[in-house]
């Protein structure tokens, strides 16, 4: 199987020492901290004509909870569509209603808006009661990437909910691993998920910046 890695990054540095180092597709966001934010527009605007490879916009307002004010979902669907017209390859993004399930009508118009650039769930999905139930509404919402720990701390951790994702996304869409993924452990990860793409941030320890050589340790073990 073909295996492939995005790579989180939060700044336009990083960004550019993942692409040489042979990451597949760039998440671009702001905040490591927080969790990944919207970033700015002049980021997508310097690597835009540097980077062949896709960059996938987060678009997220702000920390917290993923159930949004109607000025924030207003503010991300400007977002949208201010980066479609910079020239992002996707997006990445998830809704929460106020019961903290998957708010079917503001996710759909964001797919839609997005059309016809791809869309990627986000760990939103790690917060759902019942995951199988989650994984239908995303899929029949046209969302074409769903990015989880497994609902567990890590990937590795989840990594047994994560086989079953795949299992019951049987191709419709692809289940992306994400959270505490490493040199050390994609392999053992690969091998029981069996999942095309794999997330990770490759942070250096103790620092918000890429580690480049990190992203070769993992190219060359899901090679």
């Amino acid at each position: 199987m073909s295996r492939k890695l995005e790579i989180a990054c939060f700044d336009v540095a990083s960004a550019i020492r993942a692409a040489r180092a042979g990451a597949a597709c760039i998440e671009l966001c702001a905040d490591y901290d927080s969790g990944g934010l919207t970033p700015p527009t002049a980021w997508l605007e310097g690597l835009r004509a540097s980077l062949a490879i896709p960059i996938h916009i987060m678009i997220r307002p702000r920390a917290g909870d993923y159930c949004y004010s109607p000025a924030e979902f207003e503010g991300m669907k400007t977002d949208i569509l201010e980066y479609k017209a910079l020239g992002a390859d996707g997006f990445v993004f998830g809704i929460l209603d106020k019961s903290n399930t998957v708010d079917m009508m503001r996710n759909k118009e964001l797919v839609e808006l997005a059309r016809p650039l791809p869309c990627t769930f986000h760990r939103a999905f790690d917060c759902q009661a019942d995951k199988a139930e989650a994984l239908e509404t995303i899929i029949s919402l046209g969302f074409t990437t769903l990015l989880t720990s497994g609902v567990h701390g890590s990937a590795l951790e989840g990594k047994e909910i994560l086989r079953e994702l795949v299992r019951l996304a049987a191709g419709r869409i692809q289940v992306m691993p994400g959270g505490g993924i490493r040199s050390v452990n994609i392999t053992e990860l690969a091998s029981s998920v069996q999942a095309s793409w794999y997330h990770s941030a490759a942070i250096q320890a103790h620092s918000n910046a890429l580690d480049e050589a990190e992203v070769v340790r993992m190219r060359t073990a899901v090679s």
